[in-house]
């Protein structure tokens, strides 16, 4: 989903210095998970900037899975003996792939990789393309985990968003998944063109009738480069949705649903496993077009990219010669401070201040300026035993997180 919460600015404040050494040393590396792109969609939405493309007439689907196999095997050096606590096959819409090319992704995951015996697998699903058949033959594969994206239970909004699938599919889709799988979440949006009050919280009253364990709720925003960019929908007033926000996250506290990220909210027990993951500076592998990845050395750490286009991927990475990589870059330690706080921050609990040096190699005392600045603005917890932003800095989180720059 390419939907964010928009975060208020508090205001132009001083920027404490964070400083960094030339260089840094990881004592140990941490958890890692595996992302796998499949980057077709029935029909682009038209708010979406994600790395997807409308199925062209036939799937292609041999020749993406010996590509995906291809990707794989090259990757196999940067991570060989290290355990994987999670996969997440995203897209796109990974649900067009047949129960046979999921079962193919999956044993080839399994066969390369060491996957935990209880890992976390979630696939991305779209109502429209929903099969009870297929769901079970999914979980039959090792899916532990569907994700669907519902956005919404009105028909009307479903239409603006430019959905293929209607309420009432919606609905047995998510019965399909819940009777598949025994751990399910639900994407929905706010903020809709016209939507009011009453709209969105009917949209979560719909969703938490199903029982659900796991929401993420994202705020419409016009992304650059999206049909809704270049044709502007009317969206409610920025008070309008804050309010919606504030009811939200009453509204599903009272349902036994916490917040435990600025777009996540779960019963005790469901939070998501890989996204937390993301959320703790862990690493995760990026496979197939546009997937993204970070690796940690113990002497460095890498982001790296795929190439967008899925016809360019599939055709580089049968060549085996590193050309489907498009950036390959190590962060640099004045980097570090913020790229782990940037993460960190999302999260309501925050983390143990001692995951900053585990996680970065560098020394809490690089960013005490920082910490010991947004404390004394109210923005962070002044726990020394952990880094978490306060009700006020979770409001400001784009300054908070800013000052680590």
């Amino acid at each position: 989903m390419a939907i964010t919460i928009p975060i208020h600015q508090a205001g132009a404040g001083s920027r404490a210095r964070v400083v960094t050494p030339a260089g840094a040393a990881l004592t140990s590396l941490p958890p890692l998970s595996v992302y796998v792109h499949v980057p077709w969609c029935v029909r682009k939405c038209p708010y979406c900037d994600f790395n997807s493309h409308a199925v062209p007439a036939e799937l292609p689907e041999r020749a993406y899975l010996d590509a995906l196999r291809a990707d794989l095997e090259q990757a196999l050096p940067s991570v060989w003996g290290r355990q994987v606590i999670s996969v997440f096959i995203g897209g796109g819409t990974p649900s067009l792939l047949s129960a046979a090319g999921l079962d193919e992704l999956l044993a080839m995951l399994r066969a390369c990789l060491n996957l935990l015996p209880d890992a976390e697998i979630t696939m991305e699903a779209n109502p429209g393309t929903a099969e009870a058949g297929r769901f079970r033959d999914y979980a039959a594969s090792g899916v532990n985990r569907l994700s669907l994206g519902i956005q919404s239970f009105d028909d009307a909004q479903l239409a603006k968003l430019g959905r293929i699938h209607d309420a009432a599919q919606a609905r047995a889709a998510i019965d399909m998944a819940q009777r598949a799988v025994a751990r399910v979440n639900l994407d929905l949006m706010f903020a809709l063109p016209g939507q009011d009050m009453d709209g969105c919280l009917d949209d979560l009253r719909q969703a938490l009738s199903h029982g659900t364990e796991h929401l993420s709720l994202y705020h419409l925003t016009l992304e650059p480069n999206t049909v809704f960019a270049k044709y502007p929908p009317q969206l409610p007033d920025d008070d309008a949705s804050a309010a919606m926000q504030d009811a939200i996250e009453t509204r599903l506290e009272e349902a036994g649903l916490h917040r435990y990220e600025v777009s996540a909210y779960a019963r005790t027990g469901a939070r998501c496993r890989h996204n937390l993951n993301y959320w703790e500076f862990g690493d995760y592998l990026g496979l197939g077009p546009g997937a993204h990845g970070k690796l940690s050395f113990h002497d460095r750490i890498v982001r790296e990219a795929r190439l967008r286009n899925p016809e360019s991927w599939m055709a580089r990475a049968q060549a085996r010669d590193g050309s489907h990589i498009a950036e390959t870059r190590t962060v640099g330690a004045d980097e570090l401070p913020f790229e782990f706080m940037l993460n960190a921050l999302r999260l309501k609990d925050g983390v143990p201040a001692a995951s900053f040096s585990e996680r970065t190699g560098l020394s809490l005392a690089a960013i005490a300026p920082a910490l010991q600045a947004a404390s004394a603005r109210g923005l962070l917890d002044p726990d020394p035993t952990r880094l978490r932003a306060t009700a006020l800095g979770w409001r400001f989180l784009n300054d908070l997180q800013e000052m680590f720059l």
